[in-house]
């Protein structure tokens, strides 16, 4: 039988507090055996989870996101290398897409970066008269849905 690990030890290692924990096994993000006394043992299978967990929430992937990846590599072992080049592949184009988002907002920091996002009625430096309300909410020019209007 593989040693397993208390919620204690999971949550130290893992560098997460115990409520995560629970939260991520209501989810079906990890899984935990019991004890005849109803306490928790992970395998330590999951500690490779949880670390794959906070990584996609740091990159900014959604919990749902992060569901449906997990949900594509097994529960009772730890993901092999296919499993994770799999993932990957799966992955390319969302984190391509967040990596031109997020140099986008960078770039655009000295400039008005909320053009449209609180759909102004007038903004001065690239949208002006407001013609991203059009496009509707959010920060329609950052998600590349039209272009901002050149400064006056």
């Amino acid at each position: 039988m593989q040693p397993t690990l208390t919620i204690g030890e999971v949550s130290a290692r893992a560098g997460v507090a115990r409520s995560a924990l629970r939260f991520y096994e209501s989810r079906g993000l990890i899984a935990a055996d019991r004890t005849v006394g109803g306490q928790r043992r992970y395998r330590r299978d999951v500690l490779r989870r949880v670390a794959f967990i906070r990584a996609a929430q740091r990159v900014g992937l959604s919990l749902s996101e992060i569901t449906t990846a997990l949900s594509d590599l097994p529960m009772g072992r730890a993901p092999t290398r296919s499993d994770w080049g799999r993932l990957a592949r799966h992955w390319q184009g969302r984190l391509d897409d967040q990596i031109r988002l997020l140099t986008e907002l960078r770039n655009d920091l000295t400039s008005c970066i909320g053009c449209g996002c609180l759909s102004l009625r007038a903004c001065a430096l690239s949208n002006p008269d407001d013609l991203a309300e059009q496009l509707g909410s959010g920060p329609r020019f950052h998600l590349g849905e039209g272009q901002p209007a050149p400064a006056r």
